[in-house]
């Protein structure tokens, strides 16, 4: 009897062992391995690949642009919808040539996460921008399909990969986010690129319709929209000097472009006496380092694109244009400073007897994400940052400088961005690098994100 009695012990024991380690791999799978060569397989090495391929598709020899609905951009959006349809997706191309990929939930009445970047790209750019957030996304959903999740998703996730942020072409940024947005106003469609050709000319050209009509078939409804993430490159070289490949976004600044037009009178610079001299580059320096000394805190970002004209080596000059891009996250802080530059100027200016113009040619107010989304994708990152060996005590909190489609996105639903590392910070350009890795830290944030916000573990496949 007691032997019997044993031998059930020693029964249940092996029993309890094998729940524990069923128990074990079911948590592992619901964050996904890092071990598993098919996590690397999907995440890195196929994305990897599948960014290169997208980097050869371009309309210029030797180097890489792709513009609205270009012929590159044409033969771009091929691959890209039969890679979502690989990830199980329904696809399909709007009237604004944005692509999208969607798995419905169970309750297809659920609002829907949105994923997506931009498939465009600026004149001789790099691999990565924009086509990582999208390769990544649809690479995160593929990994959800072979292990049979994309039948417990509590909402339908939807992939868009839109069709200009970049603004290249037609010099208005944000053309297909801001559509779904409903942000596009219909005067847009008359906007000309520099042979005449209007945004409404190529519309038609590639079977679209191209009228006020179909531009409201773009916009979502803002209640069926639960909200927006996106991954992007970070264009900077903060995350790097931290060594960390991810971090978390808290807001993306708000903008504000002028441009300035200093007017003096050239003359010879052995002749006219010093303080009889209106050297309009000497005053357009003089307000340059002024604006520089304004721009102290790290949260605002000025750059400066000098241009002058009636310049040579034995003259000062009578002209000078210049242009300022003052970005904050803070609104009002932008408005003080851009105000304040603006009371020098002419301070500087009436002092060094030259004219001056002010024109502003962009305003853009700073977008914050969503704080309860922002935490849900630290949780990710932190998961991922485990899951890839690195010991962390916190996910890096990073401010955006640079325009991203998350802020015409901002206007539908509350949105939530990733930053991922790119190497010297260097962006818009052919040395732009992402390492392997990075990339698939990329795709193993989204997946960790999806799994622990979206996926139902307790839901029937």
């Amino acid at each position: 009897m007691a032997s019997v009695l044993r031998k059930n012990a020693l029964i249940s024991l092996l029993l309890i062992a094998l729940m524990l380690v069923i128990v074990a791999g079911l948590e592992a799978e619901s964050i996904g391995d890092a071990g598993s060569d098919l996590l690397r397989e999907i995440l890195r090495d196929e994305a990897v690949e599948r960014i290169n391929q997208l980097a050869k598709i371009s309309d210029a020899d030797g180097y890489l642009e792709r513009t609205f609905l270009s012929l590159a951009s044409r033969k771009a959006a091929e691959p890209i919808i039969k890679w979502m349809q690989d990830a199980g997706l329904r696809t399909w191309v709007d009237q604004m040539g944005n692509i999208h990929g969607r798995i419905e939930s169970v309750n297809r009445t659920e609002e829907t996460l949105l994923i997506g970047s931009h498939y465009d790209t600026v004149v001789d750019a790099g691999r990565f921008d924009g086509s990582l957030g999208i390769i990544s996304a649809i690479s995160a959903l593929k990994v959800l399909k072979i292990s049979g999740k994309l039948l417990k998703l509590k909402r339908p996730v939807e992939i868009i990969a839109f069709s200009d942020e970049e603004g290249v072409r037609f010099q208005s940024t944000f053309l297909g986010s801001a559509a779904i947005a409903g942000q596009l106003p219909a005067s847009v469609l008359k906007t000309s690129d520099k042979n005449g050709v209007t945004i409404q000319d190529v519309l038609k050209a590639n079977s679209f319709e191209g009228t006020d009509g179909s531009l409201l078939q773009v916009k979502y409804d803002p209640e069926s929209v639960w909200g927006y993430v996106e991954v992007h490159i970070e264009q900077g070289p903060v995350l790097e000097s931290l060594g960390y490949p991810l971090g978390i976004v808290k807001g993306i600044a708000g903008q504000t472009r002028l441009k300035v037009k200093v007017t003096g009178s050239q003359g010879h610079a052995g002749t006219v006496p010093m303080l009889m001299r209106q050297d309009s580059l000497t005053a357009a320096a003089e307000l340059i380092v002024n604006l520089e000394s304004l721009c102290k805190y790290p949260d605002r970002v000025f750059t400066c694109n000098e241009q002058c004209g009636c310049y040579s080596k034995e003259s000062f000059s009578g002209l000078v244009n210049f242009t300022v891009d003052v970005r904050a996250m803070d609104d009002e802080a932008r408005e003080i400073v851009v105000s304040e530059f603006s009371r020098q100027i002419y301070q500087i200016c009436d002092n060094r007897m030259v004219n001056c113009t002010i024109e502003r040619k962009h305003n853009a107010e700073a977008v914050h994400c969503d704080s309860e989304l922002s935490r849900q994708l630290k949780q990710a990152a932190h998961s991922t940052m485990k899951m890839l060996g690195k010991n962390i005590r916190e996910v890096p909190i990073l401010m955006s400088g640079a325009g991203h489609d998350a802020m015409a996105m901002s206007h539908l639903t509350k949105v939530g961005m990733v930053f991922v590392r790119c190497r010297g910070g260097i962006s818009h350009s052919p040395d732009e690098y992402v390492m392997d890795d990075d990339v698939w830290a990329a795709g193993l944030v989204l997946l960790n994100f999806l799994d622990q916000q979206v996926i139902d573990d307790h839901m029937s496949s």
